[in-house]
């Protein structure tokens, strides 16, 4: 895999991951689902970021980007457990993903493939009064799936972006240092011809000799 396939790929990968989490923002904005949101606008600039770092040649972007896909893996794992309900973990509870300042659930849990939403009327004593009692059936994928397929998406492209990044700071470190040892401007202490602001005035003495006569 050359030093060109691999940035191409990695600008393929960055591209792919910006589109995927443009169309996931979209959804939980739909939900109200505030911790996704906040987490996926840090996920965009970052990746924007490190996009930039790969087209101009820019290292520490890409580590960067490498380190912040490691946590971005670690958030989509705690979303997957989440909506699988693993250990203490519940996809009912409100805290976690809209800070409790709502009582909103996934955009997919309404508005699911083949799901009928039906109103309950009276709604309960404890249902605010701006909200509806709703049930949800016949839904061919349950919403929590749906969430955990967008999930498992952005592991996989975080994992084949961590795996290009790492080998392109590789190539550009190795570069910088063949650069170097070949005999680089840096490796001689080059500094370029330097203007004078101004010229120096010397003054000058003449000796004219005397007429005796």
């Amino acid at each position: 895999m050359g030093y060109c396939s691999g940035r191409c790929t990695l600008i393929s990968v960055c591209g792919m991951q910006l589109v995927c989490v443009l169309e996931r923002q979209i959804f939980d904005f739909l939900g109200y689902q505030w911790a996704p949101i906040l987490a996926n606008f840090v996920h965009i600039i970052i990746v924007i970021l490190g996009l930039f770092g790969t087209i101009q040649y820019r290292p520490r972007y890409i580590t960067g980007y490498a380190v912040w896909l490691v946590l971005w893996v670690t958030w989509n794992v705690f979303v997957i457990c989440f909506y699988l309900e693993a250990g203490d973990l519940s996809k009912e509870t409100d805290l976690l993903l809209t800070f409790n300042i709502s009582m909103h659930r996934s955009w997919w849990m309404e508005n699911g493939p083949g799901c009928m939403v039906t109103s309950v009327t009276p709604a309960p004593d404890w249902a605010p009064e701006d909200h509806r009692y709703i049930t949800v059936s016949g839904c061919l994928l349950e919403y929590q799936y749906v969430e955990v397929a967008h999930s498992a998406l952005q592991i996989a492209l975080a994992l084949a972006g961590f795996v290009y990044a790492c080998y392109v700071v590789k190539c550009i470190t190795e570069e910088e240092d063949s650069f170097d040892f070949i005999g680089g401007f840096d490796s001689y202490g080059y500094q370029g011809p330097q203007k004078t602001s101004h010229l120096q005035l010397q003054p000058m003495y003449m000796q004219i000799p005397l007429d005796n006569n």
